[in-house]
């Protein structure tokens, strides 16, 4: 156990978190040049194509230093706020963490979040500028920053360039060294967490563990403790990017796969304690809380007969992602489709991708909103995800919406305008902290429905990218809320209705049906867009009927001919004005998305 090191890599989005881990594995000799790719622990086309990280990853590595032989388990988290979830509970599996800031870009906002979280878990952290290589690259200047925002010594910063390769080796070093090995009784009972569970096609659903008592081996039945099943231990695995190699037993302090053989991924939960079924430990690693979804949309088939190869996907996607949650709901303008539960916004739009790519289906996304706690007139409380389930004003006493602190850092050049953005946003401020002379932390108290949609990228336009920003759900207010209805050809479109603060609601009313002018096709008849809260109409917007020339046959002749033509010509127009079915093309649903 003295020669073992678990550790995680922390860092915001970018700053080069993939390369590093490619670095070390590099250096370890975990694989060879030949086999070598970019982005090693990244294993989804989306995930390379966009340079993000969605999925943890794990890999061991053996190193040696000093003729001692050492066992380097490197637990990859994602950078993204959506996956806080996942990133808190692979910080829980390790002893110590790398974080990783760019020596050109400096501390960012989710660095910071990510840092409070390996903090709770009281982990050993190494601060590793990295970048270094690059021209605009002030790691003096960076390491200042850590020590200002964070509060940690960064005075022995690692300084790598994992572009390059310089410094990993005196990286690797470090980690042997200032990282602690980890602590376990041997010989107790097995305790275990799963820090992460994904489906293979031919071993079933498997749980990524960390060993914190005794040892998992295989044969062994345990018992899950969130929900008391017992399951029989098939085989065991350590993780490696390319071959994973099978081992007896998980010792105390390693981390390693568990197969199970089960046929579902939904019994294994991220954050649930593996222990043994006849000697059970008494306490969990951890409180076992399940991934709550702060985002909901309505996912919809274009073809409607394609609605139960939408279940198929979605069943088969939740098996690699156990956060994802979903339900039927039926919209009269859109048909049969799910309302799903999402992260955040980047889970939604990875989700929506991921549909769409590896199973052939055009989707139809619906404007996302957030969960709403309505109380009745009768005292009873009702959560509201769908705006179309809002009840009437009448029965409602009052509307909670959740809020989130939202962490903004920027360079003091654009404070204002951001500034300006977070008040129209309803933020409220609590904090406001300069890093240094150029950089300022924004601390604020916004509502959740005012960032799923548009603001990180308002955000980075007035910020010129410069910008970053994190947040963390802090529980729900009162709110002054009414729903917005959309109206086209007189009939109301659910799935374009949205849930807006009562002061905005007539210039987001306008807005909404402005949007929609230019995106609704042209019929034969006049078609109104109308927006209203209840029966009262607060906006409309018409769409031209297109022309058909029906006097083109006519070449002379008495004008009551040509008169006759256009009098039949408007009645017809009239009736289908009433009758007439309008088809909203995709872009009409994310217009609610525009309504600044």
């Amino acid at each position: 156990m003295k020669n073992i090191r678990n550790f995680s890599i922390i860092a915001h989005i970018d700053h080069g978190k993939s390369t590093l881990a490619d670095r070390i594995i590099q250096e370890c000799g975990a694989v060879s040049e030949r086999e070598l790719t970019k982005q090693m622990m990244d294993t989804m086309d989306i995930e390379k194509e966009r340079g993000i990280t969605i999925k943890a990853q794990s890999v061991r590595l053996d190193y040696v230093k000093d003729g001692q032989h050492y066992i380097l388990n490197l637990i990859d988290t994602p950078g993204h706020v959506d996956f806080s979830y996942e990133v808190s509970k692979s910080l829980a599996s390790s002893d110590g963490a790398l974080l990783i800031v760019d020596a050109a870009q400096g501390v960012e906002a989710q660095t910071i979040a990510n840092v409070y979280l390996a903090m709770e878990n009281n982990l050993e952290l190494i601060p590793v500028i990295n970048k270094i290589d690059l021209p605009a690259a002030d790691p003096i200047k960076v390491a200042e920053e850590i020590e200002t925002s964070i509060g940690i010594d960064a005075t022995d910063a690692c300084l790598v360039s994992a572009k390059t390769g310089v410094g990993i080796r005196e990286l690797i070093d470090a980690i042997v060294e200032r990282i602690p090995a980890p602590i376990g009784e041997q010989n107790a009972t097995t305790k275990a967490i799963i820090y992460d569970s994904w489906f293979d096609q031919y071993l079933g659903a498997l749980a990524l563990v960390r060993v914190f008592d005794g040892e998992i081996k295989r044969n062994q039945n345990i018992l899950l403790m969130s929900n008391g099943e017992t399951h029989q231990v098939l085989d065991l695995m350590y993780p490696h990017p390319l071959k994973r190699q099978k081992t007896d037993a998980i010792k105390t302090g390693e981390i390693g796969i568990v197969v199970l053989g089960l046929k579902e991924v939904n019994t294994i939960h991220v954050g649930d304690t593996i222990t043994d079924a006849k000697n059970p430990t008494k306490e969990p690693v951890l409180d076992y809380e399940p991934a709550k979804p702060f985002v909901f949309a309505g996912l919809y088939p274009i073809d409607t007969d394609k609605f139960e190869d939408l279940r198929d996907a979605l069943d088969k996607l939740r098996l690699n992602d156990s956060s994802l949650s979903y339900e039927p709901e039926t919209s009269i303008a859109l048909g049969f489709g799910f309302r799903v539960g999402f992260l955040g916004m980047l889970h939604m739009e990875v989700i929506k991708e991921r549909l769409e790519r590896e199973f052939d289906l055009d989707l139809i996304a619906t404007a996302p909103s957030v969960v709403y706690h309505v109380y009745l007139n009768d005292g009873t409380m009702v959560e509201v995800q769908n705006p179309s389930e809002l009840p009437q004003p009448n029965y409602i006493d009052r509307i909670e919406e959740p809020y989130v602190k939202a962490t903004v850092i920027t360079p003091s050049d654009y404070l204002g305008n951001i500034i300006t953005l977070l008040i129209s946003k309803r933020g409220m401020q609590d904090k406001m902290t300069y890093l240094n002379q150029d950089r300022v932390m924004l601390e604020y108290s916004l509502p959740m429905n005012e960032i799923v949609v548009d603001f990180y990228d308002k955000l980075k336009s007035i910020s010129k990218g410069y910008a970053s920003f994190d947040y963390e759900p802090i529980g729900f207010r009162e709110g002054e809320l009414v729903r917005l209805d959309v109206r086209v050809a007189g009939d109301i479109v659910d799935a374009l209705s949205v849930i807006v603060p009562i002061t905005s609601s007539d210039s987001r009313g306008r807005a909404l049906v402005k949007n929609m002018k230019d995106i609704v096709p042209r019929q034969l008849f006049e078609v109104a867009i109308q927006a209203s809260i209840g029966n009262k109409i607060i906006a409309r917007e018409t769409v031209k009927s297109m022309g058909k020339n029906v006097t083109a046959k006519c070449y002379g002749g008495d004008i009551t001919r040509k008169r006759k033509l256009l009098d039949k010509q408007k009645a017809g127009k009239k009736r289908m004005k009433s009758i007439g079915k309008v088809q909203l093309p995709q872009e009409a649903f994310m217009s609610v998305l525009k309504m600044d």
